[in-house]
C-alpha cells in the first residue's frame, strides 16, 4: 500500500509540469490586436514579438491581414516532428514592413534555430543610403536544421550607397562544424531589389543540403541566386563552402548590374551563380534577359568551384553570355569537374560583347560540355575559350544550330575563327 501511494504522489507531482510545458498549437496576430489578449483568433496579439516569444514546438502563428511595422525575430526552435510555423491566415496577405525599422539586419531573422517555416508573407520596404548597414528581407545565420522559406514575396530591399550591400533572402553558415542544413527555399518571389555588391538570394559559408525550387527572381540589380564559398564566413576553412544542393525549376530574369553604382555600368550579374560552392545540381531552370544566364566560377585565387551539374536549362537572350565557367580574370580561381549537358542556349550575347552562347574564361579545367543545343545571334558566335589556362575540357555531341559557314564564329584562345570548314563534335583542349 505504501509503495502504491508513493507512485501516485510521484505521478501527481510530474503531470502538472508536463501540462504547463505544452504550448499553444495556434496563435493569432493582427495589427488590430492587443498583446494583453490570449492570442486566439477572436482575441489576437498585436505584435510579432509577443507571438514569437510564446511560439514553441508545434505552434503555428497565423498573421492576419495588415501591415506589421516591426521585425520578426524567431525566439525558439521547433522539432522535426513539431516545427514552428509563421504563416498567413487563409487568403489574407500580411505585410512585414521595414519603412520605420533600422536598416541593418533582416526583417525576419532566424539565428541558431532549427525547424522553422516562414510561409506566405509579404516582406519589404527596408532601405539604407549608408555603407555599413546590410538590409535583408529574410536573414538566417549561425547553424540550424530544417529551415523552410516558402511562398513569400520579398521586395524593395534597397541600398543606394555605391559600396553598400543588401539581400532578399540570405543564409550565412557562420559556425563550424555545425552547419545550416536541410534547407528549402521554394515558391518565393524576389523582385525590385537594389543590392549593391550582394545578391537577391545567397547561401554562403557552412551551408549544406539545400533545395531551391520554383522561385521567381526578377528586376534586381545584381546576382539572382548565389552559392558561395571561400569568403571566411565559416570559422574553419574546410567548412567554408555552400554545398550539396539542388537549384531546380526557378525562373530568373531582368537581372543586371548595369545600373548598379557598385559596378560602374558593367554587365556582370549572373541569373544563377556558383562562386566557390561545390556539388551543386542546376537543372530545369529558365534564365533570360540577365547579364549572364548561369555562371560557375571562383573569385578567390587558387580556389576551385567543383562538381557542378548544369542540365536541361533554358538559357536565352542574356546580354553577355548564356553559360560561363572559369574565373573572370587570371588572378581569380576557376571551375573544374563540371558537367554542362542537354541545355538549350539561344540568342545570348545580345550586347555583342563576344560572350557567345558558352564562355570559358580562365582556369576552366577538366569540364565536360555535351549534348547541348547552341543557337547564336546574328553575330554567329557559338563558343568562346579565352585563355590557354583552360585545360582538358571536352566538348562532345553538341548541336550548333542555324549553321551557316558564312557567319559561324568560335573564339579559341583569343583567336577568332570564322566560317571554318567544320566544327568537330568532339574537342579536347
Amino acid at each position: 500500500m505504501k509503495q502504491i501511494l508513493s507512485i501516485a504522489i510521484i505521478l501527481c507531482c510530474f503531470l502538472p509540469l508536463h501540462t504547463e510545458a505544452a504550448g499553444p498549437s495556434t496563435l493569432f496576430v493582427s495589427p488590430d490586436g492587443d498583446d494583453s489578449n490570449p492570442g486566439t483568433k477572436e482575441q489576437p496579439f498585436k505584435t510579432l514579438k509577443k507571438a514569437s516569444k510564446l511560439a514553441v514546438p508545434g505552434t503555428t502563428v497565423y498573421l492576419r491581414e495588415g501591415t506589421y511595422p516591426e521585425r520578426l525575430d524567431i525566439k525558439h526552435s521547433g522539432t522535426k516532428q513539431e516545427p514552428i510555423r509563421f504563416t498567413h491566415y487563409e487568403d489574407e496577405v500580411p505585410v512585414i514592413s521595414g519603412e520605420t525599422a533600422s536598416a541593418d539586419g533582416g526583417l525576419i531573422t532566424i539565428r541558431d534555430k532549427s525547424y522553422i517555416t516562414i510561409q506566405g508573407l509579404d516582406v519589404g520596404g527596408l532601405s539604407t543610403d549608408q555603407e555599413e548597414p546590410t538590409p535583408s528581407g529574410i536573414l538566417v545565420e549561425g547553424n540550424g536544421t530544417g529551415i523552410r522559406i516558402l511562398d513569400n514575396r520579398i521586395h524593395d530591399i534597397t541600398t543606394t550607397h555605391p559600396n553598400g550591400n543588401a539581400h532578399g533572402i540570405a543564409f550565412y553558415g557562420t559556425e563550424a562544424p555545425e552547419p545550416l542544413q536541410d534547407i528549402e527555399i521554394s515558391g518565393n518571389i524576389l523582385e525590385d531589389l537594389t543590392l549593391g555588391f550582394s545578391e537577391a538570394m545567397t547561401l554562403n559559408g557552412n551551408v549544406k543540403e539545400f533545395f531551391i525550387s520554383g522561385n521567381t527572381i526578377r528586376n534586381v540589380d545584381n546576382i539572382g541566386i548565389d552559392v558561395i564559398g571561400f569568403e571566411g564566413i565559416a570559422p574553419v576553412e574546410e567548412y567554408d563552402q555552400a554545398r550539396e544542393g539542388i537549384i531546380r525549376d526557378n525562373h530568373v530574369y531582368n537581372v543586371s548590374s548595369h545600373s548598379n553604382p557598385a559596378y560602374h555600368e558593367e554587365y556582370s550579374a549572373g541569373g544563377i551563380y556558383v562562386d566557390g560552392g561545390r556539388d551543386v545540381v542546376i537543372e530545369h531552370n529558365i534564365s533570360h534577359h540577365n547579364d549572364l544566364g548561369i555562371e560557375i566560377a571562383s573569385e578567390h585565387p587558387g580556389k576551385q568551384t567543383t562538381r557542378v551539374q548544369i542540365a536541361w536549362n533554358q538559357v536565352y537572350r542574356n546580354r553577355y553570355t548564356g553559360i560561363s565557367i572559369g574565373g573572370y580574370d587570371l588572378k581569380r580561381g576557376g571551375t573544374t569537374h563540371t558537367r554542362i549537358s542537354h541545355n538549350l542556349l539561344y540568342g545570348n550575347d545580345t550586347m555583342g560583347m563576344d560572350g557567345g552562347q558558352l564562355l570559358m574564361q580562365y582556369h576552366a579545367t577538366q569540364n565536360l560540355v555535351e549534348n547541348n543545343i547552341m543557337i547564336p545571334t546574328d553575330t554567329g558566335l557559338f563558343l568562346v575559350s579565352l585563355h590557354p589556362s583552360n585545360q582538358d575540357n571536352q566538348l562532345i555531341g553538341n548541336v550548333y544550330g542555324n549553321h551557316s559557314s558564312e557567319s559561324d564564329r568560335w573564339i579559341w584562345n583569343v583567336q577568332d575563327i570564322t566560317h571554318p570548314p567544320f566544327f568537330p563534335s568532339v574537342i579536347h583542349n
